[in-house]
């Protein structure tokens, strides 16, 4: 089974504009702090020190959120390309989903700056066929 994982989010009152719900450009943290969860729990690196960079990101909004409600954002492997890890995420409060997004990271060669192939450990991790913590 591919990774997945779901983390709480604390709304900070620097989150809100001034409609009085979470700025739409802070979702796309909310989904980093996601991913960066994802990448420490399955492949035990910090996303800081992963050579990837952040292609593509995709956010559709369905609900407002706002200051109080109980935030979590679930990530998940979609599939494994040859440098490229796409994710689907699911933004919730209070059980309704808020935002629904996509993003896709590229593995790059740190001396390069092209596009590498995913590391073979990590593809193994992210597929869930891996022998690490949990089956993965």
């Amino acid at each position: 089974m591919p990774a997945a994982t779901t983390i709480a989010i604390a709304v900070r009152y620097r989150d809100i504009d001034a409609m009085g719900h979470v700025n739409n450009a802070v979702y796309a943290t909310y989904l980093e702090t996601a991913r960066a969860a994802l990448f420490a729990e399955h492949l035990d690196i910090a996303l800081t020190a992963a050579p990837t960079v952040l292609a593509s990101l995709q956010i559709d909004y369905h609900a407002p959120i706002t200051l109080g409600d109980a935030v979590t954002v679930r990530c998940a492997v979609e599939r494994v390309g040859h440098s490229s890890i796409p994710m689907a995420y699911t933004i919730r409060a209070d059980g309704t989903d808020c935002a629904t997004a996509t993003t896709v990271q590229v593995v790059v060669d740190a001396d390069s700056g092209a596009a590498a192939p995913v590391p073979q450990r990590w593809r193994e991790r992210l597929l869930g066929d891996g022998d690490g913590p949990d089956g993965i």
